[in-house]
């Protein structure tokens, strides 16, 4: 899950601790646990309030589903970096393939105007032919 997946309104981070806690039905002090852990990163205001995003919120439920299916916290960490890495890796290869794609519509257009055709090609053909001689 990658912020750069979603839209603005998604990572503006609005939510304040206690509606980020109820949104994700967790407990404020896990909240604070997790940002501790590393597997957090609330935005701050000046006041150093956290402020909590659309993101935040569902990194925490995918925190949530993990824990519930038995990994420990440095698990979680772990899964969360390689979904990181699996979303990047994703993002280059539609970018890899679209510049591809690209590249081959280019080549072909070039083949294309370099292309004669075949009616031009062949009566030039036959009318050597027939002059000399060789019918």
């Amino acid at each position: 899950m990658t912020n750069r997946a979603y839209g603005e309104s998604f990572v503006k981070a609005v939510y304040v601790i206690s509606v980020a806690a109820e949104l994700s039905g967790m407990h404020p002090q896990t909240l604070r646990i997790y940002e501790r852990k590393g597997l957090l990163d609330p935005k701050r205001t000046q006041g150093g309030s956290r402020r909590y995003s659309e993101y935040d919120i569902e990194k925490l439920r995918r925190i949530a589903e993990l824990t519930e299916a038995g990994l420990n916290l440095e698990g979680v960490r772990r899964v969360l970096a390689l979904e990181e890495e699996v979303q990047l890796l994703r993002e280059a290869v539609a970018e890899l393939k679209e510049q591809a794609r690209i590249e081959v519509d280019e080549t072909h257009r070039l083949y294309r105007r370099d292309l004669v055709p075949l009616n031009q090609v062949l009566a030039p053909f036959f009318y050597r032919m027939s002059i000399t001689g060789r019918d």
